[in-house]
């Protein structure tokens, strides 16, 4: 099944609003509750967005397992506190496998570059074996399995097995997904072919599809996999400068819309010359900044750039409050790599994203949001590309200081997605249709 909710679920889905910021469900629906398996991968693009969405199970009384490695615990930590006093949460907790091309101790791809991801699938996979195992031994096993898109090839062997059914989590998008299995839509590089084979075809085998979009956005594309492919119809971490410090500072910026975020996901680090380009358009420009640096990139901010900018800016190594910031008043514009969590988060905060794609669907989602909806702004392009720090000078100033048709635009299509997910709205109802679905599966 194919179906939409920003998150929409083959049966799509986006959550209503970050954790933190939400309150649990206050009914309990105890040993009545339908139990749902869901196994995130191990990466900070996928865990996090997966969270949102068990929230929104949790929301509707569902119970839910999360299965973990010990190093991937804390990640739980928010949902944890926030349903303390459920039955409905559980985690699961095993031995991250061992794999010849991961140091020891290492159950995250925090750090690593995304040529890692086809060997944390492989690690991930021995899990099958005592997987199995404990849906033997479980007094009451969960009805389903709902899997990051990176586990469906043996999470969808493991369902079968169980005669249970296994739903799959896309943390991209429809319109990034369809080029990968439709054949002569793009030319595809040998590395994304394989991704497209191991990754994306397994999951359009699966029972369910859940993507991270909503209708008005993405709404074609999903109306097409699921005629053409389907057979049925966030957190913390060590950060340089603490979160209510960082809240303290855009509080003070008084002009709505005035400040440049600047931010490249988890798996990106910036060479020296790319910090060297970034730092020096903000100092031409002279706008209000905050930037988000993190892995290598963290020792590369230039000799002298803090103190020369402070009050000017804030620079942030370590993990940043993303949501939180994209969410304040005085963002106006994103500059960032175009990742789909990011997208949405700048969407729906109401920043005009200054697109710079540098991987996988990076170019998909830029060629979406900038040539399609013309909702973004292209900064620039590519994993080693070094901006021409004059023109992102001028591309930064002008973000937030200058009325753009983009802005307008991006902000009827942000109208749009939090339409979606009101009551009512189109991942709203999607949302509570799948949890409808599942609740009519019993043992």
């Amino acid at each position: 099944m194919v179906t939409n909710a920003i998150m929409e679920a083959k049966t799509h889905m986006k959550p209503q609003g970050d954790i933190g910021n939400m309150q649990a469900a206050t009914g309990d629906l105890g040993n009545g509750a339908v139990h749902i398996l869901t196994i995130p991968f191990p990466a900070a693009g996928h865990i996090l967005p997966h969270i949102d969405f068990i929230h929104q199970l949790l929301l509707r009384g569902l119970k839910v397992t999360i299965l973990v490695t010990p190093k991937n615990l804390h990640f739980l930590n928010p949902i944890l506190s926030l349903y303390s006093s459920s039955n409905n949460i559980e985690t699961l907790v095993l031995p991250f496998p061992s794999h010849p091309s991961i140091p020891p101790g290492v159950e995250n791809m925090v750090g690593f570059p995304i040529s890692f991801g086809p060997i944390f699938m492989e690690a991930m996979a021995e899990l099958y074996n005592p997987l199995f195992q404990w849906f033997q031994t479980h007094p009451s096993p969960p009805v389903a399995i709902i899997s990051d898109m990176l586990l469906s090839s043996w999470v969808n062997t493991l369902s079968s097995n169980l005669n249970i059914h296994h739903l799959t989590f896309m943390v991209t998008n429809a319109n990034s997904t369809l080029p990968l299995v439709r054949k002569g839509m793009k030319k595809l590089s040998p590395s994304i072919e394989r991704f497209a084979k191991n990754a994306v075809v397994p999951s359009l085998k699966s029972w369910g599809i859940i993507f991270n979009t909503f209708l008005e956005l993405d709404g074609d594309k999903m109306e097409i996999i699921k005629e053409e492919f389907t057979e049925l119809d966030r957190l913390g971490g060590p950060s340089s400068i603490p979160r209510d410090e960082v809240i303290a500072w855009l509080d003070s910026c008084k002009r709505v819309n005035s400040v440049v975020f600047i931010g490249f996901g988890s798996q990106i680090s910036l060479t020296k010359l790319q910090m060297e380009a970034i730092a020096s358009a903000l100092e031409e420009s002279r706008v209000r900044f905050i930037w988000g640096i993190k892995g290598d990139s963290q020792n590369m901010v230039p000799l002298g750039f803090e103190e020369r900018l402070a009050g000017k800016g804030v620079v942030i190594k370590g993990w940043v409050p993303q949501q939180a910031i994209l969410d304040h008043r005085a963002v106006g514009s994103y500059l960032t790599h175009c990742g789909w969590n990011s997208a949405l988060e700048g969407l729906l905060g109401g920043a005009l994203l200054l697109a710079w794609p540098m991987q996988v669907d990076h170019f998909d989602n830029t060629n979406l949001l900038v040539d399609k909806l013309g909702v973004a702004i292209r900064a620039c392009q590519g994993l080693t590309t070094v901006p021409d720090p004059n023109k992102l000078a001028r591309v930064l100033s002008k973000s937030v200081s200058a009325d753009q048709p983009e802005r307008a635009r991006a902000m009827k299509l942000r109208q749009a997605a939090l339409d979606a997910i009101q009551m009512d709205g189109s991942s709203y109802t999607a949302l509570n249709s799948l949890v409808k679905t599942l609740s009519c599966i019993r043992k």
